[in-house]
């Protein structure tokens, strides 16, 4: 189960997990896209459910699941990419602006994981993949953000020691910058302010992240990747 997976870190983690023979249900908002994600992992011989979700709900993220579960009949892996950001001092952060943030990184993530763990544990199996961030390990100007990226960190080191005796794995995915829609998506004074500190900077691809956490989730039962971080070779924070 793959949330976000309408663009960006998230349709590139559906791709490799179909590559790697995974059954998929994908979950985002934006439902024409994701059907459109769905026929590419369908014309390449995979399985794909789409399933118009928004995790800042909680009905509607725990209904997800039980369709999932419904149609598969369990639940391996949740790769929690969902995610939304203003990367700007908190000063010129609206309080709109920390309310969705809040909704989506942290409630949103915790409302997801709430669904998919009663499975896994009675499974005795399962992954938790947290797309957390550089700027969720290392002290970041974007207040904010950093803030909701640091709670979902921690989320997954504390669930990690929670939930290990249950044969449950949990990483968290912390990526410095990336080229994908959420740069695009800022307002654009925050865009540009970005867009400049980045300057020519040659910036992650979202299959890098994929790859990482393709790496992580197709280690031995034996084996857990606690903290994955990639970062452009050029970036220095």
């Amino acid at each position: 189960m793959v949330t976000g997976a309408s663009s960006g870190i998230g349709e590139a983690t559906a791709l490799a997990l179909a590559s790697e023979g995974a059954k998929l249900a994908i979950i985002a908002r934006r439902l024409d896209r994701l059907e459109r994600l769905a026929d590419r992992i369908r014309e390449n011989g995979g399985e794909a459910l789409p399933i118009q979700t928004d995790v800042a709900t909680e009905t509607q993220m725990s209904a997800a699941v039980d369709r999932v579960v419904d149609e598969f009949g369990r639940l391996d892996m949740l790769l929690a990419i969902a995610g939304v950001g203003v990367a700007a001092p908190f000063q010129r952060t609206t309080t709109s602006e920390y309310r969705q943030m809040f909704d989506v990184n942290v409630f949103g993530l915790l409302y997801s994981i709430a669904a998919a763990l009663p499975i896994m544990k009675a499974q005795r199996d399962g992954h938790v993949v947290i797309l957390s961030s550089g700027t969720g390990r290392y002290i970041h100007p974007s207040t904010v953000y950093s803030a909701s990226k640091h709670a979902a960190t921690a989320i997954a080191e504390s669930l990690r020691r929670e939930v290990c005796t249950d044969g449950i794995r949990v990483t968290s995915v912390e990526p410095g910058a990336v080229s994908t829609e959420f740069i695009s998506q800022m307002r654009p004074d925050v865009r540009d302010a970005v867009e400049k500190r980045l300057g020519d900077m040659e910036l992650l691809e979202a299959q890098d992240v994929a790859a990482g956490i393709i790496y992580a989730v197709t280690q031995p039962k034996r084996v857990n990747v606690n903290i994955l971080t990639l970062y452009p070779a050029q970036q220095a924070a």
